[in-house]
């Protein structure tokens, strides 16, 4: 049996095979979308050891119990695409599918055709009917096993610790979007005058704006071929004055809405493979080229749909990808992906350059991995209201610190859990951080918690 991701292996009953009978045929699950294997016979054995050990241990390592309890209910005990928490009641209660993936009953019903009941899995798509679905008894167990450990404290906001967390420490506040909201979506940003989120994925309408509560507000870009179509979005930022740019990799262009879905500007024919693309304070916008290896700045009349001019700023670089723009300094921060020798692996590279392109930082990740334990594969920057670069790791499934770039590197993981596939960040005004997780098909918003 495989044990859960951050849990302990647990040790077999000891209880010898019953002879009335067959032996039951074990059930192999996959709990949410994280690949985690149970052995559901086996499961229930060893959820008995880990109950005894956990009771035994209560006394003398309340804390640590505690942080196991908000792992195991983040980790196991939340369906990955309403993000509810698994329950008794009938519509919070944990279905397999087919292929072994889990989800609340609730989703299986909004999944599935309402005459023939077919639903494709939100993971792996394999086909199936909802009438295929059965209770995935171990996390029933599990559920029964923590019993009111699960059961938070009235005013304590839903995906809070249970303990008071490090300075500087983020923990996620909650999360929205969700399988069927957003499919394997891929940029973020954020309208500096409204405070909506705005997401680029791969459904039928390729962008999607969310108000402050999570709640879809608004979606355009329809999926075709015409001029004013997307066909397949990279990444996305909002203009000062309330524009939407999108890269896209389909005809290798980019494209300018306004906030209501109207097509302003089509630029096509500039670039090989444009793909980050972020607003200056001057309402200028940054974009990478990938292909050809440089960053440019667009000067754009949005207002009236007019392409001014482009300036070439670096033509030299090694298949960038990312790009942010420090609002306090003007340091422009580049994520490059270059091919290692001999391998055809790729590696990452951070360079910050500042407002008058002079190289100020650099760090890639072989520096990196000698601060940090695990191999380090960063797929999108950003600067915090002070000025430091942060970066997503899709390695370590985590969100580093690197400090500010003349400190370079100073690295300090500020998340650490509950994330599958980090693609995209940004700040609020507020300061919270919003993550872009791409396996989870959500953006999940984390705050500072001052222990």
């Amino acid at each position: 049996m495989q044990c859960p991701p951050g849990g302990s292996r647990s040790r077999p009953s000891g209880r010898p095979p019953s002879t009335s009978g067959p032996a039951p045929r074990p059930v192999t699950v996959t709990l949410g979308g994280a690949g985690t294997a149970y052995s559901s016979a086996g499961c229930r054995r060893g959820v008995s050891a880990s109950g005894r050990a956990m009771g035994a241990e209560a006394s003398g390592s309340g804390p640590a119990l505690r942080e196991l309890v908000r792992e195991a209910e983040i980790s196991l005990l939340e369906c990955k695409v309403c993000f509810e928490r698994f329950g008794h009641r009938q519509q919070r209660r944990p279905r397999n599918l087919p292929c072994g993936h889990v989800v609340c009953l609730a989703c299986v019903a909004a999944l599935a055709h309402p005459r023939t009941l077919a639903l494709e899995c939100p993971f792996c798509r394999r086909a199936c009917r909802g009438c295929d679905t059965s209770d995935c008894l171990p996390v029933l167990h599990l559920l029964e096993l923590l019993g009111s450990a699960l059961r938070p404290a009235p005013a304590a906001p839903r995906a809070a610790p249970s303990a008071p967390s490090a300075p500087g420490v983020l923990t996620c506040h909650h999360a929205f979007g969700g399988w069927g909201t957003l499919v394997n979506p891929t940029g973020l940003a954020l309208c500096p005058k409204t405070g909506r989120v705005v997401v680029v994925h791969d459904g039928r309408r390729r962008v999607k704006i969310f108000d402050a509560g999570g709640g879809c507000a608004h979606q355009f870009g329809e999926k075709g071929d015409a001029a004013q179509d997307i066909r397949y979005p990279l990444d996305v930022t909002v203009t000062n004055d309330c524009h939407v740019v999108v890269t896209d990799a389909g005809d290798r262009s980019i494209k300018v809405f306004d906030f209501f879905g109207q097509i302003k500007l089509v630029i096509g024919g500039q670039f090989s493979l444009p793909w980050g693309v972020e607003t200056t304070p001057q309402n200028g916008v940054m974009v990478t080229d990938a292909e050809a290896g440089s960053l440019h700045l667009l000067e754009v009349d949005f207002p009236e749909g007019v392409f001014r001019r482009t300036e070439r700023l670096q033509t030299h670089l090694c298949h960038p990808r990312g790009v942010a723009v420090s609002w306090l300094t003007g340091a422009i921060a580049v994520l490059e992906h270059p091919l290692a020798v001999g391998t055809g692996a790729c590696s990452t590279t951070v360079k910050v350059f500042s407002a008058s392109m002079q190289l100020i930082g650099q760090v890639d990740a072989f520096g990196l991995s000698l601060f940090f334990p695990s191999k380090i594969t960063a797929s999108a920057v950003t600067f915090d209201h002070q000025g430091n670069v942060i970066v997503a790791d899709t390695s370590s499934q985590a969100v580093l610190c690197l400090g500010k770039p003349e400190e370079f590197p100073v690295l300090k993981p500020i998340i650490t859990h509950g994330l599958s596939h980090p693609v995209a960040l940004t700040f609020t005004k507020e300061n919270s951080l919003l993550v872009l997780d791409s396996a989870a098909h959500s953006i999940k918003v984390y705050k500072v918690e001052w222990g």
